[in-house]
């Protein structure tokens, strides 16, 4: 059974409420080819994960936006600020919300934080204001990450990413490593289409099944390849996973976050902290899929 993929946190603020807004990796992403209109065909596993970012929002008379822990925007370039202003024009909602978004992911990193800030958005203000909107219409209009962070698990992602395929992926320990680069995923995809490197489906069985055993996994990122030729730090990224005992390192996304997976929890806590050790520069955590 998926998960409420709206995960309330603890709140001290009165009628507040916070919500988890998780990442997400990708457990094999495949480019099939370039689309008509500069999109592109995907073919990928996309799995949630138990960190994030912090929404917290209240009702209130208009709509703001406050962001703590990175220098981002609060009006219409915040996605966040998109997305709560597109459900409540489509709701037809009398009131807004005060909205505190709390970085706790790095930017431009892969892990699709901007897209799940968004989805969690619409979810909790389809809480607040009920109404009959059609959350994965209106968040593909934001993005073509965001209609995935509404499900609460784990997917098959084909098409532009909208084509969502729930899949019963085990939930397993992982390491998350961010070595301080910013990768833009419009750079990512123009570098693959110079290359045309475009790569065959995913083996989605074989991925299931190895993540189940728990043995190497069949998977592969079309992008990691071009992306990891101009960003040095990215190959040293997927070293110091290996080098710290972990299987299958893999660049998540349009990068520039890495990770690999654990045996155990143990495994993931002690792995992260050597490598953070190492590397004390580098965003490192121990996490799991959701």
């Amino acid at each position: 059974m998926p998960l409420d993929p709206l995960t309330v946190r603890p709140s001290d603020g009165g009628q507040a409420a916070s919500y988890l807004a998780p990442a997400k990796v990708n457990l094999g992403l495949s480019v099939r080819g370039l689309r008509q209109g500069g999109y592109h065909e995907l073919h990928s596993v996309m799995v949630p994960l138990a960190v994030g970012d912090d929404l917290e929002l209240a009702p209130a008379d208009t709509l703001t936006l406050r962001v703590e822990g990175a220098a981002l925007p609060t009006d219409e370039r915040n996605l966040v600020y998109r997305a709560a202003r597109a459900y409540l024009a489509a709701a037809g909602a009398s009131g807004g919300a005060a909205i505190t978004l709390r970085k706790r992911l790095p930017l431009a990193s892969g892990l699709g934080g901007g897209s799940s800030d968004a989805a969690t958005a619409l979810m909790a203000l389809a809480r607040l204001y009920p109404a009959p909107v059609n959350l994965p219409a209106l968040a593909l209009t934001l993005g073509a990450d965001v209609p995935f962070f509404l499900l609460g698990q784990a997917a098959l992602a084909q098409g532009v990413g909208e084509v969502l395929t729930p899949l019963p992926v085990p939930r397993v320990p992982l390491v998350l490593v961010n070595p301080g680069v910013e990768v833009s995923a419009k750079d990512a995809y123009t570098w693959l289409d110079g290359e045309e490197a475009f790569t065959p489906a995913l083996d989605v069985e074989g991925i299931l099944a190895a993540l189940t055993a728990r043995r190497d996994v069949p998977y592969f990122n079309a992008l990691q390849g071009p992306v990891a030729s101009r960003h040095p730090a990215i190959q040293a990224a997927l070293t110091a996973l290996s080098g710290a005992g972990l299987r299958s390192p893999l660049m998540s996304g349009s990068g520039a976050t890495c990770f690999a997976l654990a045996g155990s929890d143990d495994q993931a806590h002690d792995a992260a902290r050597l490598i953070q050790a190492r590397q004390p520069g580098w965003w490192v955590v121990a996490t799991r899929t959701l």
